[in-house]
């Protein structure tokens, strides 16, 4: 029974999703935000770091600097699929930043550095909520920080790579005794069994239904991933004055939370306690009835700490930008994200002689993805320019892996955005994307108090609004 509730507390550690479709960031810059997020085929200048460093090579100012930050307005809806329950998150907002410095050494060499938040979100679902014992809720953040060098190997071609270093740290709340949990155990037990209903003093049943629609305990997870190492390299060729082709590869990069914090809350911990003590006493009388536990008990997980090891995937870009005239400028590509790489989230508990036998290894089966990006570019006046844009992203989640935790779902995104220069070479640029899931059912399966396999499933919506400002500068 420890190991259930164990199971119940890390089977799904929120990092397993952070580069997965639902928490990889796409506010790298506030111009390509207007476009698509598109940018592996295009001379970005410092911005190019992130999506192609072979593109920074193609600088035509000395010092290009650009800085900006976004604003993530994201909800979640659930709704069951057997009855009217339905249910909303309530999260907070939040913002995404990148700052971009690159410079030129020579007339075919250039070099910069980069920080950005490539993965990162929240999402709130409540305490106690009918999924409480899958998620509360989460909060994670990722850093980025890239030195990057570009070569203009002929005046057609260039080559870069940037030295990706990323670290973060991560939140997470979930129910242990979910609302109804204890009830529920009753129920099951005595289903059919009118001699065992008798067993079960009145006050008793009266101290379970307290917790019908409250979390009686809770688990909080905290944790620091330490830098890891990565690359990102691309190559760039301009087929003539008006088409450009790109390919760009980040790397994968398996982030590990060393010694992660861990934290119980009860809502009553001084009643529940005892009455887990008068439940134990009534299954010992029950031993050796199929399905009947031999205790119910909470490890104390709290006196220990956590380690677990996650894969971020690998990206490949591929992309072509067409200029038809000085004024336009039309871009696509396609983004590979190898989430194949992802079979199952492995957590160990530490001290090993005491909480080792709680140790986790639980399968995740996800399957590779594919973003597509286009995106559209008019200079309306030498001081403005507009954009439109648009992507598909891909869930990597199968359907029986789905949780609350990221409710994944193939993602359509409609970007704006426009550049204002009031100076020559300063510019002020604003985006706005509006994102929306194409709703989806699913189910995420685990063990209740009783060891029991438990499937959660439902009917999941998302939207999301990300207006992004940010300004640049090139002398």
């Amino acid at each position: 029974m420890k190991k259930v509730i164990a199971l119940a507390c890390l089977s799904m550690l929120p990092m397993t999703y952070v580069a997965a479709e639902g928490y990889q960031v796409n506010a790298q810059s506030t111009k390509q935000a207007g476009m698509g997020h598109v940018g592996v085929a295009m001379k970005l200048g410092a911005e190019s770091m992130h999506f192609n460093p072979a593109g920074l090579a193609f600088m035509d100012r000395n010092v290009d600097l650009s800085v900006g930050v976004s604003g993530v307005f994201a909800t979640a809806k659930y709704k069951s699929l057997t009855d009217d329950y339905s249910f909303e998150t309530d999260n907070k907002a939040s913002t995404p930043l990148y700052l971009y410095a690159g410079f030129k050494i020579y007339d075919n060499l250039a070099a910069g550095v980069m920080v950005n938040t490539p993965f990162g979100s929240g999402i709130h679902w409540g305490n106690d909520w009918r999924g409480s014992h899958l998620i509360q809720d989460i909060s994670l953040k990722a850093f980025n920080i890239q030195p990057t060098i570009s070569w203009k190997i002929i005046d057609r071609l260039s080559i870069g790579a940037g030295l990706m270093m990323e670290f973060g740290n991560i939140s997470l709340n979930r129910s242990l005794i979910a609302p109804g949990a204890m009830s529920g155990l009753a129920g099951k037990l005595t289903a059919g069994n009118p001699a065992l209903e008798a067993m079960i003093p009145q006050q008793l049943k009266e101290v379970m239904a307290k917790y019908d629609n409250v979390s009686a305990a809770s688990v909080g997870l905290k944790g620091d991933a330490g830098v890891r190492l990565g690359y990102n390299i691309g190559a760039m060729f301009d087929v003539n004055e008006k088409v450009t082709i790109a390919a760009s590869y980040r790397s994968k990069v398996t982030a590990k939370v060393k010694e992660g914090d861990i934290a119980l809350d009860y809502a009553n911990e001084l009643e529940f306690k005892g009455l887990l003590q008068q439940v134990n006493g009534l299954l010992g009388q029950l031993q050796g009835l199929p399905g009947v536990p031999e205790k119910i008990e909470i490890p104390e997980l709290d006196k220990g700490t956590f380690s677990a090891e996650l894969p971020l995937p690998s990206v490949w870009s591929v992309g072509v930008t067409y200029c038809p005239t000085t004024r336009w400028t039309l871009s696509g590509e396609v983004q590979f994200v190898g989430w194949g790489a992802y079979k199952s989230l492995i957590v160990n508990f530490s001290p090993a002689e005491e909480l080792g036998k709680h140790d986790i290894n639980a399968p995740k089966s996800y399957k590779n993805s594919r973003i597509y990006r286009i995106g559209g570019q008019f200079a309306a006046t030498n001081r403005l320019d507009v954009r439109l844009g648009a992507y598909l992203d891909e869930s990597p989640v199968k359907d029986d892996y789905l949780n609350p935790e990221t409710p994944s779902m193939n993602k359509l995104g409609i970007t704006a955005g426009l550049s204002f220069r009031p100076l020559t070479n300063f510019s002020v640029d604003v985006a706005f994307s509006y994102v929306t899931g194409f709703g989806r059912d699913g189910s995420y399966t685990d063990l209740d108090l009783v060891g029991q396999p438990r499937t959660f499933g439902g009917h999941y919506d998302t939207v999301a609004l990300m207006p992004a400002i940010g300004v640049s500068y090139a002398f």
